[in-house]
């Protein structure tokens, strides 16, 4: 992709009403444009970003044995009177009326619409167990929208949903999720940990918040050190008893400042082993039983012919708020710094002097050298001055830069800089090829 040709709006200055890192730099490197309150634009470069993110969680959701489905952003008003939930939901519900006068609402949540799916295609045990997932916009009416896309009234959301006959079953399915999280965040680039948590108006009486470590994190965490260190389970962990896994997860001591014990009791049940740190929450899983499907009537005939309320649990992760949580942890004072695995270009190929013949001709040999190995580059062909665009590329945080110049070129030689590290060496083209294909 040219530059030249991309809608790439990136900003010099901080925007005055972005008030948290991931803010001002999604603003600055042109990745959205507000709407209106709490509601994005994602332009181009985010957008890649979002479905680099979409399709990590995609893959896990498919290992973790989840079929995936697409649900309505509109739903009936009648299946959340029938839950219970309509009037209790609150004013985060957008609610509406058609143009029959039927009651509707924009979907925050699908507990409702995915327990109807279920009830009328599922009948018996034989085709028990099931896990429904989507990912798919939702809206909430925050009050207050505020940090970007971190706290945002529309969102886009990977939720999951578990359908068994019994506990047994129940837990089975909520260990396969906890598993599939961690997997999932690893592969992000991210050390996620797992802690306790309220399910809020959710309901159950299980629930963990998935929370990334980040400097300008949101809720102050408490945990034990090893929770930095230990080995992410593998795919093939699917195929065992994943409960002692998940027990090895839960086991230490951890905490957040919202939910659970002050500072002083970590640091009691912890000691020196304590971290301490802030964090952002990117997931949440939770077990409520039968909350919905008794409400909802969602029944299956078990062996005898019995019918048998079937037990639920959901499963949360903030795609669009990951691109936020991403940049929180991972940035320096020069702009974003993107993991490999969600960039949305893997290089930035830098022509220091757009015009020059030799220049040119080098840059265009090595875009289509990177475009026939499938690596997937940003060509900054700009009639731009070297530092505007050194910063530009410093600012989008693609992993890495290859810089061509006349006085490279002359000596058949481009610079090869890593933006993680700042580190740079001078290679012929067709190393920088075969690195950025490794």
């Amino acid at each position: 992709m040219r530059l030249s040709a991309y809608l790439l709006p990136t900003l010099k200055e901080n925007p005055a009403e972005a008030q948290i890192v991931s803010h001002r730099l999604m603003l600055r490197a042109g990745m959205v444009r507000q709407h209106a309150a709490g509601i994005y634009n994602w332009l181009p470069l985010g957008l890649r970003v979002l479905r680099n993110i979409e399709r990590i969680v995609r893959e896990e959701q498919d290992a973790a044995g989840a079929q995936e489905v697409l649900m309505p952003t509109i739903q009936s008003a009648e299946l959340w009177k029938e839950s219970g939930r309509y009037d209790d939901y609150g004013k985060e519900m957008l609610r509406i009326t058609d143009r029959h006068d039927r009651e509707m609402l924009y979907g925050p949540t699908h507990e409702e619409v995915v327990t109807d799916i279920f009830r009328q295609n599922v009948k018996s045990y034989r085709d028990m167990p099931k896990m429904l997932y989507q990912i798919h916009w939702k809206f909430r009416d925050e009050v207050r929208p505020r940090f970007g896309v971190m706290r945002g009234r529309e969102f886009l959301m990977k939720d999951c949903y578990s359908f068994d006959m019994d506990y047994a079953g129940a837990r089975a399915s909520y260990n396969r999720m906890f598993v599939a999280y961690l997997r999932t965040f690893a592969r992000m680039g991210l050390r996620a940990i797992p802690m306790r948590a309220d399910p809020g108006p959710i309901g159950g009486d299980m629930s963990h918040e998935f929370i990334i470590l980040a400097d300008t994190g949101e809720s102050g965490v408490f945990c034990h050190k090893s929770f930095l260190e230990k080995p992410i389970p593998e795919a093939a962990d699917y195929g065992k008893d994943l409960q002692p896994i998940v027990d090895d997860w839960t086991g230490s001591y951890t905490a957040t400042d919202e939910k659970h014990d002050p500072e002083a009791d970590a640091v009691k049940a912890i000691g020196a082993d304590l971290v301490s740190a802030r964090g952002i929450e990117v997931g949440h899983i939770f077990y409520f039983g039968t909350k919905y499907s008794k409400a909802m009537n969602a029944v299956v005939a078990g062996p005898s012919g019995e019918p048998v309320t079937v037990e639920m649990g959901s499963y949360g992760i903030g795609v669009s708020r990951l691109v936020a949580g991403i940049i929180e942890a991972s940035h320096d004072d020069a702009g974003i710094i993107w993991p490999e695995s969600v960039a949305p270009f893997k290089v930035g190929l830098i022509n220091l002097k757009t015009g020059d013949a030799a220049t040119d001709g080098a840059c265009e040999g090595l875009h289509s050298a990177l475009r026939r190995a499938g690596v997937d580059a940003l060509y900054d062909d700009r009639d731009e001055r070297a530092g505007a665009k050194f910063a530009d590329m410093d600012l989008i945080g693609l992993p890495w830069q290859v810089i061509v110049g006349p006085k490279g070129v002359a000596k058949g030689m481009v610079e090869l800089k890593c933006r993680a590290t700042g580190a740079r060496e001078e290679v012929t083209a067709e190393t920088a090829v075969t690195r950025l294909t490794l």
